[in-house]
């Protein structure tokens, strides 16, 4: 297949994958609730990954400066931002960047802030460390013809006010599907500037932006933004090679940089060789694949809308800016406290539990579409059949 057309195979052959969204339910399920695409790898990065397996060149990673070359690469040519490849560091995944970025910045105890509904992870990173979760919840304007999610920025100040040591951002966001503007990101870093709090910005959705959409680093925005934020990163969600296992830590202060030092040291050695190279050559020659798909998902988003429309008209969804996750409120179907349990049990078809992403979302589920639109649509079929 080329990377010109990328598409996702059938569901048979899907179900002979080994990854957890495939072995993590009955056979009879159909699985979307991990976020991992199911599109075949890109060229490039096959090729690599069967010259090195040919070689058995399958060792530990060491230095590796075509990493910071390659992202260098992808976020000049993507955004428009001159990226200090020196200051490029590795990390396994993308949780293991932020909570060792957490252990170098706070110690147990110290407060940081979150904005729910946000990516459940966040609170398995805060409860590893230790620290004291400060959420300032989005506020829902239920109006379905623009980000229906917007920032609490009274609520966001009086956290920076309180003494909170990090604010941990998730840029584009996970499940909102929102991506800040400019004037958003620079209010938070003239808070983080006057507070003294360190911005944490998770930006491993950020490749897979939609065309009429704009994505902006929060390390592109000037020397303010550089002196009060950490960017954390990865190939594993726009290239679908998570079980690589490598990420990036990016820094573009040098303060920053060099209290980025004490990270620990074996951080580095603890991601794959394999995810390492797979990971440069995803940013420096992954783009046509990546843009293959994104069409793919541009259509899908789209569709999902229509097959709401006419199958499950009371279900809100705002379509995303970015990614492949669907965020849908099901309250109105009044499926009880857990509207995925039911659809589990009576659809056979898996999602996310909304809870897990905010207890005021207990009646959102969250949808991947990064799949075939066959298998879209009878996920949503599932879902009408099981009401």
């Amino acid at each position: 297949m080329s990377d010109h057309q990328v598409s996702a195979p059938n569901l048979a052959e899907l179900q002979t994958h080994t990854s957890a969204k495939w072995r993590g339910f009955p056979q009879d399920v159909l699985p979307l609730p991990v976020a991992e695409m199911d599109f075949p790898v890109a060229e490039p990065i096959r090729t690599l990954l069967t010259q090195m397996v040919a070689k058995s060149d399958l060792g530990y990673l060491d230095a590796i400066p075509e990493l910071g070359l390659g992202f260098q690469k992808f976020a000049a040519e993507r955004w428009g931002w001159n990226v200090d490849p020196l200051q490029v560091r590795v990390a396994t995944d993308v949780g293991v960047a932020v909570v060792e970025i957490f252990r170098v910045f706070t110690k147990p105890g110290d407060s940081i802030l979150i904005s729910s509904p946000v990516y459940h992870n966040f609170y398995t990173w805060i409860n590893e460390t230790k620290l004291n979760l400060v959420d300032v919840p989005f506020e829902r304007t239920g109006d379905e013809s623009k980000n229906p999610w917007e920032i609490n920025w009274d609520g966001i100040e009086k956290a920076y006010a309180s003494g909170i040591k990090v604010h941990l951002l998730c840029s584009p966001h996970n499940p909102l599907g929102r991506i800040y503007n400019k004037e958003e990101l620079l209010r938070l870093v003239a808070l983080a500037k006057r507070y003294q709090v360190l911005i944490i910005s998770d930006e491993i959705h950020a490749p897979l932006t939609f065309k009429g959409k704009t994505f902006i680093p929060m390390l592109s925005l000037g020397a303010d933004a550089e002196a009060v934020s950490v960017s954390v990163t990865a190939a594993s969600k726009g290239w679908n090679i998570a079980g690589l296992k490598c990420a990036i830590i990016v820094s573009q202060n040098e303060v920053i940089n060099k209290r980025l030092n004490d990270l620990a040291p074996a951080m580095h050695y603890r991601a794959s060789l394999l995810g390492g190279f797979a990971t440069a050559v995803a940013f420096a020659e992954g783009g046509v694949w990546l843009d293959s798909v994104i069409e793919n998902l541009d259509h899908n988003r789209h569709m999902i809308k229509e097959l709401l429309s006419s199958q499950l008209p009371s279900v809100r969804y705002h379509i995303p800016d970015n990614s492949y996750l669907a965020w849908l409120d099901l309250e109105a179907l009044d499926l009880g406290a857990d509207p995925s349990a039911i659809l589990l049990e009576k659809g056979r078809v898996a999602f996310n539990a909304g809870h897990t992403f905010g207890k005021q979302c207990s009646q959102y589920i969250r949808l991947n579409f990064a799949t075939s639109p066959t298998i879209i649509t009878e996920a949503i079929h599932r879902i009408a059949r099981a009401i």
